[in-house]
C-alpha cells in the first residue's frame, strides 16, 4: 500500500498506481541505474504527470519501496495455530524471497544498488525490513507468553536466529540449496534450543 494512500483527497485510480510502479520496475529492468531512476524520468515512462506521482507518494525512496513491495509475493496470513507454525510461515515467506531474488535480476541488482544510496536504503529498512521484524517479534514474544521460547531471552537476537540461516543461503551463499524443507528444519532446530527446561 502506498504511503500516500492515507492522505485525503480523491479517490486513487488503481489502474495509474500500477502504471507509475509498473514504470519504476520496467526503467530498472531496462538497465537504468537506480540513481537515475528519477521522478520525471518514471512520470514519462507510465505516462503521467509528476503531479500524479507525488500525489501518491512523498518522494522516489517512498515510490521504490512500492515498487519493490509489489515486484514480491505479499507477506503471508499467519495460521495462528502455533508459534512454531507461525515461524514456519514467516521462513517460507523469506525462502521464497530468496529464490526469487536468486532468479530474478532486477531485484538483486536493486539490492545491491541500494546499499550505495542511504537515504532509499533507509526508507526499505523501515518500510519494508522493520515491519516484518516486528511481525516476527510479536510471535516470538507470544512463544514467550506460552512458555514455548525462554522468557529470559532477547527477542530481537532470538528473531536473527530464526531469520539468520535463510538470509546466508540467501544472500552470502548464493550458491547454497534453499529446499522446502529449510524453514521446518531452522524452526525446529532452533526452538530445540531456546524452550524452557523442563
Amino acid at each position: 500500500m502506498s504511503t500516500a494512500k492515507a492522505l485525503r483527497g480523491r479517490p486513487r485510480s488503481e489502474a495509474v498506481e500500477r502504471a507509475i510502479l509498473e514504470g519504476v520496475i520496467k526503467l530498472i529492468e531496462d538497465g537504468v541505474p537506480l540513481a537515475e531512476v528519477s521522478i520525471e524520468l518514471v512520470a514519462r515512462t507510465a505516462g503521467v504527470g509528476k503531479s500524479t506521482i507525488y500525489r501518491r507518494w512523498s518522494g522516489r525512496e517512498a515510490l521504490f519501496c512500492d515498487a519493490l513491495l509489489a515486484a514480491e509475493a505479499p507477506d503471508p496470513d499467519l495460521p495462528g495455530t502455533s508459534v512454531r507454525d507461525d515461524l514456519i510461515a514467516i521462513l517460507e515467506a523469506v525462502r521464497r524471497r530468496g529464490v526469487v531474488n536468486r532468479s530474478s535480476a532486477l531485484l538483486h541488482n536493486v539490492h545491491a544498488q541500494m546499499k550505495s544510496q542511504p537515504r532509499l536504503w533507509e526508507a526499505y529498512h523501515a518500510t519494508v525490513i522493520e515491519p516484518r521484524r516486528r511481525r516476527t517479534n510479536e510471535v516470538l514474544r507470544r512463544g514467550q507468553e506460552t512458555g514455548e521460547i525462554r522468557a529470559d531471552l532477547d527477542v530481537d537476537l532470538v528473531n536473527d536466529l530464526f531469520v539468520g540461516p535463510l538470509l546466508v543461503r540467501s544472500v552470502i551463499r548464493p550458491g547454497a540449496d534453499l529446499p522446502e524443507s529449510l524453514p521446518t528444519d531452522v524452526v525446529d532446530a532452533v526452538l530445540a534450543g531456546l524452550r524452557p527446561p523442563e
